[in-house]
């Protein structure tokens, strides 16, 4: 599998799982399991490409960047910009929909 899409889908699944603990920590934006789901996928796959961004764009190697070997700091880089980044979208989907008027979940 090429490097791009097998960080990208860690991001994708890391999104998930970042949207999913978000929702579960703060109920007050809980868009449900679909939801954060959704929002953390995207979130996720948003967030993790930025991370790969800022650090390529500061002189560091880029993940997927060494040779042909298992690099865990590519690995981790995935997980936590995927994680936070899909955290981060679905707490900004429920605020949306919080002064849209619609609340959040229970």
């Amino acid at each position: 599998m090429d490097s791009f899409l097998l960080n990208l889908v860690i991001q994708l699944v890391a999104g998930a799982v970042g949207g999913n603990a978000a929702g579960a920590i703060l109920k007050q934006f809980n868009l449900g399991p679909l939801g954060n789901s959704i929002a953390g996928i995207i979130g996720g796959g948003l967030g993790g490409q930025l991370l790969n961004m800022i650090l390529a764009g500061s002189g560091a190697a880029p993940a997927g960047a060494a040779g042909g070997g298992f690099d865990v700091g590519a690995l981790l880089t995935q997980i936590v910009g995927g994680g936070v980044g899909g955290g981060v979208l679905m707490v900004i989907v429920g605020l949306i929909r919080q002064a849209m008027g619609q609340g959040g979940r229970t």
